[in-house]
């Protein structure tokens, strides 16, 4: 615009700050063409001369217009080709865990090329609003937070296909589960087996919380997050009165905090001889803490873990653990999203986690 505030004119178009964007029938009128032409050469579906295609695309260029509007496209085709993922925790915490990003590659192979795009949303931002105006044509859940409950009742009411990977069940959402209360008691009897009778925790977080808490009646009561409920469940199975303290989120910072609670809390003769944390990351931060005081593991601490992650940093250790099949939940997550949005009914799965043991967990020190 210039210094008289009047529209510029540009040949046969006129612009002007606020003018509604330029279509692909005004790029088809100035590179005189048919609108069907005009579309193929930006969609590349069907056979134009490449003289053709480059006077379209010179139009499209003088006239500012860069492609077909992706929302007026979705309304027509009443897809957007968009997968929402909704993660648990802070893309931050989340991107460094490497359960995360297996689940996540694992969806992503599994994808059509329909249906190739991921929109990730973190659970911890989320409002209603956002939830109910993204553009997507599926969800999954990733580690099915606090507020699953009410996500899943506004996906209903858009009649979105949803699938929720380790979350409890609800009703029209298909569930990728894994045997995380099975596999947590078969961990907790290796150890009992071991001889060990002072056993402590370090659980992934328990609720809507993001802070180091003791592992008490109330915490457990108020619990809502499936994985870490069902995890301690299962040890609880073997050790009654199992405690120990519950992590921000899962890193070895983490791990290595509640360590030092853990270990510090009972001192002595009070210390446990074995601590089993809920992910492979805060374990690698439980045995800092334990190196950190001075005590070796496994010889004065087993320390077990929880997914089979490998995870750098612990080249002087193989960790004890119960190793989880990531990258095939992922997998099965994405084969369900494209077999819902296909208008099948893919049935519920389920996995197993195998025990792998270590080097940081034997008998306990005498």
């Amino acid at each position: 615009m210039g210094a008289d505030n009047q529209p510029h004119v540009d040949g046969d178009v006129v612009t002007k700050a606020g003018q509604a964007r330029p279509t692909l029938a005004d790029v088809a009128k100035r590179a005189g063409v048919s609108g069907s032409t005009a579309s193929i050469a930006f969609s590349g579906v069907g056979s134009i001369s490449e003289a053709t295609r480059s006077r379209v695309l010179r139009a499209a260029d003088e006239l500012r217009y860069f492609g077909p509007d992706p929302r007026a496209r979705s309304l027509r085709q009443g897809r957007s080709g968009i997968v929402g993922v909704v993660l648990e925790d802070r893309v931050l915490h989340s991107f460094r865990d490497p359960m995360t990003i297996a689940v996540l590659d694992g969806i992503s192979q599994e994808l059509d090329a329909e249906h190739g795009g991921m929109l990730l949303l973190t659970s911890t931002g989320v409002g209603e609003s956002t939830i109910q105006s993204a553009v997507f044509d599926a969800a999954v859940f990733l580690g099915c937070s606090p507020h699953l409950r009410r996500s899943i009742e506004v996906m209903r009411q858009r009649n979105i296909p949803m699938v929720a990977i380790e979350g409890q069940p609800f009703d029209g959402v298909l569930s990728v589960a894994l045997d995380n209360r099975e596999a947590s008691a078969r961990l907790a009897a290796h150890l009992h087996g071991l001889g060990h009778r002072a056993v402590a925790t370090v659980t992934l977080p328990m609720d809507a919380r993001r802070e180091l808490l003791e592992l008490d009646a109330s915490v457990v009561a108020g619990a809502t997050t499936a994985v870490s409920i069902d995890r301690l469940a299962g040890a609880r199975e073997v050790y009654p009165a199992l405690g120990g303290f519950v992590a921000a989120n899962s890193s070895s910072d983490e791990g290595y905090a509640a360590g030092l609670r853990v270990l510090g809390a009972g001192g002595g003769s009070g210390r446990p001889t074995a601590i089993m944390a809920q992910s492979d990351l805060l374990a690698v931060g439980v045995i800092r803490a334990a190196e950190s005081l001075g005590l070796r593991v496994p010889a004065d601490l087993t320390v077990v873990g929880f997914d089979g992650a490998r995870i750098e940093g612990l080249s002087d250790h193989d960790l004890t653990t119960m190793v989880q099949p990531a990258t095939e939940k992922g997998r099965a997550a994405g084969r369900a999203v494209t077999e819902l949005l296909a208008g099948e009914h893919p049935p519920d799965v389920a996995f197993t986690c195998d025990l792998h043991i270590g080097t940081t967990s034997g008998p306990p020190h005498r």
